[in-house]
């Protein structure tokens, strides 16, 4: 049985679809052609008790099968009957059987024998003659003329006739089941293959992507079965993989522009530093000073670009940590700290209601921080940022330059900066942080020219004033 399985399994899926479809077929037919026969058969039979029950031997028959049991001189049985056919005998009420001219002796059963003896008026079942030959005998009960006694008498007809007919019907449903089979294969066959058409399709094309990297092949889409439905998805994974890969492209080739320029200057620092010390010419403590400072400066930018594209390169499925309830308050005033100690020279005030959300701790801190680092890093010398957060919306209003109308639609995008901040320190990738750190907290984020001047930015992020009662929940 399991070699069997093996078998069937290692066969094509058309080869397989075909075979399930014959199969189905042939047990259907199959069923369909015994019932038949066996309808017919029991149709058959009900006819040949009838005609049984409807007819009775003729008289004279009646007459001389009793001569022959009980000489000349026995009685004759007072029946009138219609018509004579069959084998006609006569049974005593002792089981012993006289036959009329012409028939078969039929084996007498213990129901013919009750007819005879009177207990019951007739009797209708299977018999078979002497010589083998299988019938259906119908027995009644007849009375002899002055009311000495009943006899059975017992008309009998071969079953060939019913058998012959059953045969050839037997022979005839076969053929057709064995010619409905072999055209349900031949059909099987042709609907797999033509409904395997477009997965062949679909197969040559997962073929080809494989083999060539190739993502721009899509598949026609014909109606909305399931093959579509497959087809459909297969164009919108290899649409999704192309635009992933050319993200992933832009990345590298973003990623690589931004990292060349403090590699190029820092290596410009450390080359001066080194020639330096191979000439023995001192640089002047102030301009080493300043050299010194700008390789700082140079580190730590390459750090938090670092720091930033391991942010993006997570897939949006993983999380940096669990979500929890987390105060967006204590979060602002823990980056409000940070910011005070990058523009020590500014004006940062802030009203903080009280507000609990669900999201990524660290990574939410982080998002609110290049928030704050964008109005400090825009913001004129001594001047002001207004922070307030009420009912879940965080708001960051600075009085720097702004952000021009034409450039706003653009802020959130990777490595994206405009002309005013290119002389700036950054890599342009903390707005695209922030965008997707709060949609991931069920948020929205939008950046906006302020009324009077400035930028203003917005998070608003759901969640209640206070601290549901489970603090902590599985992502």
């Amino acid at each position: 049985m399991n070699r069997v399985l093996r078998r069937y399994r290692s066969m094509p899926l058309r080869s397989r679809l075909a075979m399930l479809v014959a199969t189905a077929v042939a047990v259907a037919v199959a069923a369909v052609a015994v019932t038949c026969w066996l309808l017919t058969r029991a149709q058959l039979h009900a006819e040949l008790d009838t005609t049984l029950r409807n007819s009775s031997a003729p008289s004279e028959s009646v007459d001389a099968a009793l001569r022959n049991c009980l000489g000349p001189g026995g009685s004759s049985a007072s029946t009138t009957q219609r018509y004579s056919f069959a084998y006609i005998q006569v049974v005593l009420p002792d089981g012993t059987r006289c036959m009329a001219p012409n028939s078969q002796p039929v084996k007498v059963q213990r129901q013919d024998i009750a007819v005879a003896n009177g207990p019951r008026a007739d009797t209708l079942h299977d018999g078979v003659t002497e010589r083998g030959e299988a019938v259906r005998v119908h027995t009644v009960r007849e009375r002899l003329p002055g009311g000495v006694g009943s006899i059975g008498v017992s008309v009998s007809r071969p079953l060939t006739e019913v058998d012959s007919a059953l045969n050839r019907l037997a022979l005839l449903l076969t053929g057709l089941a064995g010619i409905g089979v072999v055209a349900a294969g031949a059909a099987g066959l042709w609907v797999a293959r033509t409904g395997l058409r477009p997965v062949d399709k679909l197969t040559g094309a997962v073929e080809h992507v494989a083999r060539t990297e190739d993502l721009t092949v899509r598949i026609p889409v014909e109606g909305e079965d399931e093959i579509a439905r497959l087809s459909r998805s297969f164009n919108a994974m290899t649409a999704a993989l192309a635009s992933s890969r050319d993200r992933q492209a832009q990345l590298i080739a973003d990623a690589g522009h931004e990292l060349r320029t403090p590699l190029t200057s820092l290596r410009t620092n450390i080359e001066l530093l080194a020639r330096s010390e191979e000439t023995g010419r001192a640089i002047p403590p102030a301009d080493r000073k300043a050299l010194m400072a700008s390789v700082k400066a140079q580190m730590t930018e390459l750090a938090s670009l670092i720091g930033d594209l391991q942010e993006l390169s997570r897939p949006d499925a993983v999380r940096e940590g669990p979500l929890e309830v987390v105060g967006l308050h204590d979060i602002t005033r823990i980056a409000l700290d940070r910011a005070r100690l990058r523009g020590p020279e500014l004006t940062i005030t802030a009203q903080l209601a009280p507000w609990y959300v669900r999201a990524e701790a660290a990574a939410l801190q982080r998002a609110v921080v290049n928030v704050l680092d964008n109005a400090v890093k825009f913001s004129p010398p001594y001047g002001t940022i207004t922070v307030a957060l009420d009912r879940g919306v965080l708001t960051v209003r600075d009085h720097g330059p702004g952000i021009p109308a034409e450039d706003l639609p653009h802020v959130f995008e990777r490595f994206w900066r405009s002309p005013s901040a290119r002389a700036l320190p950054g890599s342009g990738l903390g707005l695209s942080i922030v965008a997707r750190t709060v949609r991931h907290a069920g948020g929205e984020v939008t950046l906006a020219t302020a009324p009077e001047g400035g930028t203003l930015a917005t998070i608003t992020l759901p969640g209640a004033p206070t601290p549901p009662p489970q603090a902590q929940f599985a992502p």
